[in-house]
Formats: structure tokens, C-alpha cells, sequence
């Protein structure tokens, strides 16, 4: 059984008799990622929090495989089987956020909606997704090295100084953020990029065309990068709609919070 090869780090919030959320982190981040836009949100709903395989205090018990994106998936539906939630909604941020595509585009009947914070259907092209996957390899080994010589901070801060986090270093809780980062082990992180980065994630542009299921996408002002791509799905697919956030850039969910939980909250609610 698939479950058996993922020990899970995770945290229900509430009893089971709400309308329930499952949130899924994005890169370098942990079970606690969306805990500003929890406290925020209203009693309406229960909460699925985890960290994902690479992350937090969740362990991986099985071959380097079970960091896939398509292992993932399985397992977590497993997990939701076994935490009896047949339904729920789900949010998810860059790197958990192309895993709830994946998720919401396979098991479309466990799903109520769907928000999808700075998010890739993936590269279009075998050429494209190998090109990824060497700097994806690339970064890994930085990760690695920067461990070993106890330059973690260091590579974080070079990370954030990507054009499409915009003015996050700006941001009064930037420190904090950082703090909450440097728990997660660089080891992991590197098997994470490796096997769900965007290099090795298959192509769900086709399969979109596909969907039922209603998402909302979310893409930050200042991330050019991902209004173009997000602006190029909610062509394509049905039941979608776009909003830009102001004041933002990659991590809409850290730098405009309360923004950010009032789409959370006018969607879903919308819903119910």
C-alpha cells in the first residue's frame, strides 16, 4: 500500500463536521505556510495542514520514486481515505500548487473547488522539461553544498532575490519567513526539486482542457512570469477564473494575506 512508504507530518483542525480545506505548501515551506491565512479565515471550515515529502518532519520510507509528483498524489488521497474525507477543498501554493492541479485533473471526484496560488501546468516540451531538470540539479547541488558549509541562509536570501518574488525581502516578516525556512533539511529539499521540480513534473497543459472542476487562479502584480502563464490556462480551460493580487508577488498567501483569504473566503463560500 502505497500510504506505507510516507509517514505524513500532518494537523486536522476541527472536528470533521465543517466543510474542510486540505492546504499543500510550495517549495521550502512546511505545515505551518498557511497559518496567517488560517487565523484569518472564518470558522466555516475545518483545515488540513502537512508537510510535503522533502519537508518539515514528513519522512519518505520507500526509493527516491516516492518524492514524484504522481506517488504523491496517490498517497495523499490514501491519507484523505483514511482520515475518512471523501471531499474538500483544496489550496495550493507554486510547488503545492502544481501538485493540486495534478490532483484536482486525476481524482477530479474528490474535490469541491479549488484555488491555485502562483502556479505551472508544467513545460510543454521533453526539450524544455530536460533543460529544466539539469538546473533543477543544478540547484539541488547548491542546496547540498550549502548545507555542508552551513550556507543555508545564504542561498535562501539569494533565492528570494528572483524576479518573481518581487519586494518580499521588503516585507516586515521576510526574517521570520526565513527563520521558518531554514527548518526544513536541504537534503530533502534537493530530493524534492529533483523529483516533483517543475523539470521532472509531466505536462498537464492538454489534460486541462479536460477539467470540470472550479478553480481560481491567484497571481501576484509584480509575478509577470505567472500572469502569463495563469492568463494562458484561464484561456484554455473551463471553469476557471483569474485574479491578479495586488501588492504581491510569488507568495501571494505571505505578503497580501488579507487579500488573499477574502478570494479564498468569496470562492468557496460561493460554493457551498
Amino acid at each position: 500500500m502505497i500510504l506505507e512508504k510516507y509517514h505524513f507530518n500532518y494537523s486536522l483542525i476541527g472536528k470533521l463536521n465543517k466543510p474542510l480545506i486540505l492546504f499543500l505548501h510550495g517549495f521550502m515551506g512546511n505545515i505551518n505556510e498557511f497559518d496567517e491565512a488560517i487565523k484569518l479565515l472564518s470558522d466555516d471550515f475545518d483545515y488540513l495542514r502537512l508537510d510535503l515529502p522533502g519537508h518539515g518532519k514528513t519522512q519518505v520510507l520507500g526509493e527516491d520514486e516516492y518524492y514524484t509528483m504522481a506517488n504523491t498524489a496517490h498517497a495523499l488521497i490514501k491519507l484523505l481515505d483514511e482520515l475518512k474525507i471523501p471531499k474538500c477543498f483544496l489550496v495550493g501554493y507554486s510547488m503545492g500548487g502544481r501538485l493540486a492541479l495534478y490532483l484536482t485533473l486525476h481524482f477530479p471526484e474528490r474535490f469541491l473547488k479549488v484555488v491555485l496560488e502562483s502556479i505551472s501546468p508544467g513545460l510543454a516540451t521533453e526539450a524544455e522539461r530536460l533543460e529544466r531538470f539539469k538546473l533543477d540539479t543544478q540547484i539541488g547541488r547548491k542546496l547540498t553544498r550549502s548545507f555542508e558549509k552551513s550556507d543555508f541562509a545564504v542561498f535562501l536570501s539569494n533565492w528570494y532575490n528572483q524576479t518573481i518574488f518581487g519586494y518580499i525581502k521588503n516585507h516586515p516578516e521576510y526574517d521570520r519567513m526565513l527563520e521558518s525556512r531554514l527548518q526544513n533539511n536541504p537534503k530533502g529539499l534537493d530530493k524534492s526539486l529533483r523529483f516533483m521540480g517543475t523539470g521532472c513534473q509531466p505536462s498537464l497543459w492538454e489534460k486541462l482542457k479536460e477539467n470540470k472542476i472550479s478553480m481560481l487562479l491567484l497571481a501576484g502584480e509584480y509575478d509577470e512570469k505567472f500572469i502569463s502563464i495563469n492568463t494562458e490556462m484561464a484561456k484554455i480551460c473551463e471553469f476557471v477564473q483569474l485574479k491578479i493580487i495586488s501588492n504581491a508577488g510569488h507568495n501571494i498567501h505571505f505578503e497580501n494575506t488579507l487579500t488573499f483569504v477574502e478570494n479564498i473566503k468569496d470562492f468557496l463560500v460561493a460554493a457551498s
